[in-house]
């Protein structure tokens, strides 16, 4: 395993406790509206990091597209009787899936990935082009 991939996936760790922890804090001293849309945009970061965990290789906009499409399902899940039972009787479930549809968190979760898709995109493009200079015109020096 190359050096950048333990960086990425420590890194990816780093980004999920500090998500969950933002999260977790922003519940203990907030309530409303603050409180239950940064949590929806905070879960779709830590399950962005958990995809970069698992495949460090994978591109920006790919890896934002099935985070997105993973939060929606779970959301519109929700729309069942089945996570709001589950969520009854496990804290850990009601952490994964939630307990009740909200169409706002729908908003949130690209509001939570599109900046890391952007910084992900962004710091990949940048690590190329440093990776492969431009060959410089000797004659000009």
């Amino acid at each position: 395993m190359s050096l950048a991939t333990r960086l990425t996936r420590l890194l990816m760790v780093v980004l999920a406790a500090g998500s969950a922890g933002a999260a977790y804090a922003i519940r203990a001293v907030m309530d409303g509206p603050i409180e239950q849309y940064s949590g929806a945009a905070l879960s779709a970061i830590i399950v962005y990091a958990i995809v970069i965990f698992i495949w460090p290789r994978i591109s920006p906009v790919p890896a934002g597209s099935a985070v997105i499409a993973y939060c929606w399902f779970i959301e519109f899940a929700q729309l069942t009787p089945v996570p709001a039972a589950l969520s009854q009787r496990s804290w850990l479930a009601r952490q994964l899936l939630g307990a009740r549809f909200d169409l706002i968190d729908v908003a949130w979760y690209p509001a939570g990935v599109i900046p890391l898709v952007a910084a992900h995109w962004f710091l990949r493009a940048r690590a190329r082009s440093q990776a492969n200079p431009t060959p410089t015109e000797s004659w000009r020096s």
